[in-house]
């Protein structure tokens, strides 16, 4: 015969564990996840060409360790902050803070928390360079973009680009211990791509930022001036992409990989360009193709290092 305490118990265990393991599932989600692997793997990448072949694998786990508490830490702010305009925008209206999963003050607490356990893990396993460089990253995307450029400027996508352009810098220093010029490159190429990566993606998304009353460039100039600023970005990201191979660090595997992958992004962007304004297929295509432009790029520079 069932104890009914028995069950009792065993059923307040059940709903314990399931609300425990939703808290996690939030937690988690605060951090963007998918962002931090593309800056981790970028990192990795510049880490391989610096040593030209592998680094040793404890480099690399303290490197992608302290680049994903360090990310993870500064999305969590940018939750934090931008809670009240996630509220009113499809994309992001179904995250922790706005679903109400979490309370602010634990997004606060957890980016903060990330943030200064980073700095700590780089001081303590990588070196001071790195954990000076990703207390930068950290700082300016949560301090400078969120908290100013994003709400006051269409260029808060261009000036703001370069909290996404640090991890190979880091991953360059956490092997060499210095700057070189070829990560300052790799600084440029993802620098000069954030505009016409995530421009389309405004595009599609333009009137959910008009009414969170983001200035976005579509929002603020128009599809076309932003289809042309797109182009002008992609037409100056290509001969940047190709100069790293005259820095010798890479071949021509990676010079050839360059040369295709900047015309398939080329033809992205011109289609873009070319798409009458009221419609947006070839923006979200655009938006998808720049995400594989860039990490074959970057694969393509540790691959040929690693020949």
């Amino acid at each position: 015969m069932p104890d009914p305490l028995l069950n009792s118990v065993q059923s307040t265990k059940r709903t314990f564990l399931t609300v425990d393991l939703e808290k996690l599932k939030a937690c988690l989600a605060l951090t963007k996840p998918r962002i931090a692997v593309l800056m981790i793997f970028s990192a990795i990448c510049a880490a391989i060409v610096a040593k030209q072949g592998w680094p040793d694998m404890w480099t690399l786990f303290a490197l992608a360790t302290g680049l994903a508490l360090s990310t993870g830490g500064a999305a969590a702010i940018n939750m934090w902050y931008d809670q009240d305009i996630d509220k009113v925008m499809e994309r992001t209206m179904n995250r922790p803070l706005p679903t109400g999963q979490l309370r602010p003050q634990s997004a606060l607490f957890l980016g903060l928390g990330l943030g200064l356990l980073s700095l700590i893990w780089f001081l303590v396993f990588v070196n001071v360079l790195a954990a000076i460089l990703s207390l930068i990253g950290f700082l300016y995307y949560t301090v400078l973009y969120t908290m100013f450029l994003k709400r006051k400027t269409p260029q808060n996508i261009v000036i703001g680009g370069g909290a996404g352009a640090i991890p190979p810098v880091i991953g360059w220093a956490a092997v060499t211990g210095d700057i070189g010029w070829p990560a300052m490159i790799m600084f440029a190429i993802i620098f000069l791509w954030t505009p016409p990566h995530f421009w389309p993606l405004a595009i599609v998304k333009n009137d959910e930022y008009v009414r969170a009353r983001i200035p976005m460039m579509p929002a603020v100039r128009g599809f076309r001036t932003t289809k042309k600023q797109c182009l002008f970005y992609t037409f100056v990201l290509l001969p940047a992409s190709f100069v790293l191979y005259f820095t010798g660090y890479t071949g021509g595997i990676y010079l050839t990989i360059a040369i295709l992958c900047g015309l398939y992004f080329l033809y992205y962007q011109l289609r873009l360009w070319r798409e009458n304004d009221d419609r947006t297929e070839w923006a979200g295509r655009a938006f998808y193709a720049s995400l594989m432009y860039l990490t074959v790029l970057f694969a393509s520079m540790a691959v040929d290092s690693l020949i």
